[in-house]
């Protein structure tokens, strides 16, 4: 009876399988937007075309991508500034096209302040887009910085960096970090959003992993810093937008590849169906010397 039964429930398995064929078509091109402004820094504004799933990159394929002669504004409710496209050399014959603040005209020229909201304006190709940010206040602060020798490490020179900071009572406060090791550049962490659901009105502290960067194939060593070291951290409050559009994209990237990862949509800003977003940063700067 018990083999009669294994034998039903394995046949009955079989009879429901159906194969899925999924028809991926090329898709439309989409405005890809990034947009960024930071408080004592000037706005930019990046357009790219979307590639297909299947598409295969490479420099000159990128370069060919930037949307040119688009009508970009940005405004902080008190004047209204008009960007200008600018072409910068990357090597090979391609180019990198940013929308920045025009030279020529500096009297509506401005850089980013705290606690205040910005809207973006895009005409491009006979479509209209926009959307807003702000650039929040300094709630979430850095207290200090320390180190220590990483525990069960094998290389001796491996430290682990701590951010101790606090959070100021009330949720909705949000950040995101970069790290700069040496004469590196500014980098995110791999995971360098967050919220203050477990935080709110306390003061913390947390592990700071070296930023990662998305761009170079070559993967980071560890999690660690190294003795000898010159880190600098950029913590950055931001708004509820830019918090959800940085934590689906960082959990799609991470997605990727992964058969069990649960589908996700990124959750950009940006509107009429662009792609991306646009985001505000209220930045704060704390450095450290790891001695050798």
């Amino acid at each position: 009876m018990k083999k009669w039964l294994i034998a039903f429930i394995f046949l009955s398995f079989n009879s429901c399988e159906k194969n899925i064929n999924f028809n991926l078509n090329n898709a439309p091109d989409l405005l890809v937007v990034d947009a960024n402004i930071e408080n004592g820094q000037v706005p930019y504004v990046l357009l790219n075309k979307s590639f297909d799933f299947f598409s295969t990159l490479n420099l000159e394929k990128l370069s060919n991508s930037f949307v040119h002669d688009a009508v970009i504004t940005i405004s902080n409710g008190i004047v209204t500034h008009k960007l200008k496209e600018y072409a910068y050399e990357v090597g090979g014959g391609n180019k990198l096209y940013i929308y920045g603040i025009d030279s020529a005209n500096l009297s509506t020229a401005f850089v980013g302040q705290l606690n205040t909201t910005y809207t973006l304006q895009i005409s491009a190709e006979g479509k209209d887009y926009t959307a807003v940010t702000t650039i929040p206040s300094l709630a979430r602060k850095m207290d200090s910085l320390f180190w220590k020798p990483a525990p069960f490490a094998t290389d001796t020179n491996d430290v682990v960096v701590t951010l101790k900071a606090t959070d100021p009572p009330g949720l909705g406060n949000y950040v995101r970090y970069f790290t700069k090791k040496n004469s590196e550049p500014f980098l995110p962490g791999e995971n360098s959003v967050f919220d203050d659901q477990v935080v709110d009105g306390t003061t913390y502290e947390f592990p700071v992993d070296p930023g990662v960067d998305r761009n170079n194939h070559v993967p980071y060593d560890s999690n660690y810093f190294k003795r000898g070291d010159s880190i600098t951290i950029k913590l950055c409050n931001i708004d509820k937008g830019t918090y959800e559009f940085w934590t689906s994209w960082e959990f799609s990237y991470g997605s990727i590849g992964n058969p069990f990862a649960q589908p996700n949509k990124v959750l950009g800003n940006i509107s009429n169906g662009a792609l991306g977003a646009f985001y505000g940063y209220a930045a704060s700067f704390k450095s450290i010397v790891i001695p050798k």
